[in-house]
């Protein structure tokens, strides 16, 4: 009598089983047909890290920050009084400081960071194409409605100059609903004025529309 032979397990049902038996994860051995995966070298990664170069425009945001770090030390020193009683012993000051500190030290931190090579990356799915040179019209557009804004805020009030500030960051960003943007702006220059004056107690400059506000 003849032993009886068991068929020959398809290739199909090895395979599967080999790749459930065989160990998985960062240490384990790659056969040698076995292709090596894209983007997880270490050394690969380290090295293109270490040539990138500095980007010069992201020194301009550095830049920035710190400008606007030291102009908010400058004007709580100088411009913003003290505390008149006992009930408030820390004072006006304490918080405009405190974020002029802040900005500084993002700004010195935001710039070693450019130095030793760092960039930003694109979010997964994000059609962002970081060799694209920095838009410079929209850049200055921004900084020059910042800064019409604080050169008149005092004279003309922030009801005004928070308008000029509003419509002026929508032109700059591309928006060209002109009209509807005024409103827009008028709408939150007086809710921010309100909100800081009811809500907080703090009275933001009215310039010109003093005691009509």
């Amino acid at each position: 009598m003849q032993p009886t032979v068991a068929p020959a397990e398809p290739a199909a049902a090895q395979r599967t089983q080999r790749a459930t038996t065989e160990p998985t994860g960062p240490g384990a051995l790659r056969t040698p047909d076995e292709p090596a995966r894209a983007g997880t070298d270490p050394a690969a990664t380290s090295e293109a890290a270490a040539g990138r170069k500095p980007d010069p425009a992201q020194y301009g945001v550095c830049a920035f920050l710190a400008l606007v770090g030291a102009l908010v030390i400058v004007d709580a020193t100088t411009r913003i009084g003290s505390a008149i009683n006992s009930a408030d012993p820390i004072g006006p000051k304490a918080v405009p400081i405190l974020l002029g500190v802040l900005l500084l030290t993002v700004a010195a931190v935001y710039a070693v960071d450019v130095f030793r090579g760092g960039a930003g990356e694109p979010e997964a799915g994000e059609d962002v194409d970081l060799s694209t040179p920095i838009d410079w019209r929209t850049v200055l557009l921004l900084i020059g409605a910042f800064l019409v804004n604080a050169v008149l805020i005092d004279r003309l009030g922030w009801v005004i100059s928070g308008t000029i500030l509003y419509w002026g960051s929508a032109y700059a960003l591309g928006n060209r609903h002109y009209i509807r943007n005024l409103l827009i702006s008028i709408a939150l220059s007086l809710i921010t004025f309100y909100a800081f004056a009811i809500g907080l107690g703090v009275d933001l400059p009215a310039g010109v529309l003093q005691g009509i506000l």
